[in-house]
């Protein structure tokens, strides 16, 4: 069964319901994820597509959408949380460490909890000591080596990678040459990693 790259950008309000399920889906299905953060407001701004930006209307329906798929998962966000992130580079480049040092999920993990949980900012104190500080890994070494160019230019290489294979949002999952955009297509992608195909959905009851 093909890995599957979960492609996530901390800054993407929806990859939090991802982020928060992905450990126990991987264990129940036995599925191999990637974990591989991007920028995916360097993408958004290349493409004109600012989702929610001046669309009161489509941003109130993000917040409940979030807000009941989230209570079906057992979890308790307090919405609406910040949003947009100032440091969502910065949050990212710190993605990018982990995912080379081994640590990318606890810390994507975290700082999401602490995000829309607790209402602190990703990519910003006290959210992101206190994420380190909880998975054991040292802010100030962190930050430094983030903060460095070869971490912020292996970022932007990353984010063009997703790109060039059709990543424009986050969450997004890659199987293949196949991508599906959207924590509701998590198992869409599952399908397509055990199958080749999706599987069929029967009519829902009424």
């Amino acid at each position: 069964m093909p890995s599957i790259d979960f492609w996530f950008s901390i800054g993407s309000t929806y990859s939090y319901l991802t982020v928060m399920r992905l450990p126990e889906v991987a264990r129940r299905t036995g599925q191999a994820f990637i974990w591989r953060p991007f920028d995916v407001r360097r993408i958004m701004v290349a493409q004109n597509n600012i989702p929610f930006r001046d669309k009161p209307v489509k941003a109130a329906f993000m917040w409940r959408d979030i807000a009941r798929r989230a209570a079906a998962q057992g979890l308790s966000p307090l919405l609406p949380a910040p949003y947009p992130l100032a440091q969502l580079t910065l949050a990212n480049q710190v993605a990018l460490l982990a995912a080379r040092e081994g640590w990318c999920e606890a810390y994507v993990i975290q700082t999401y909890r602490r995000w829309f949980e607790g209402g602190d900012p990703a990519g910003e104190d006290p959210n992101l000591s206190d994420s380190l500080h909880a998975i054991g890994q040292d802010p100030a070494r962190v930050l430094a080596a983030a903060t460095a160019p070869a971490i912020a230019d292996a970022l932007v290489a990353e984010t063009e990678a997703a790109r060039d294979i059709g990543v424009f949002g986050a969450p997004s999952f890659v199987v293949g040459a196949e991508v599906f955009w959207g924590d509701d297509r998590l198992e869409d992608a599952l399908d397509w990693a055990r199958h080749g195909a999706l599987s069929p959905r029967g009519p829902r009851a009424h």
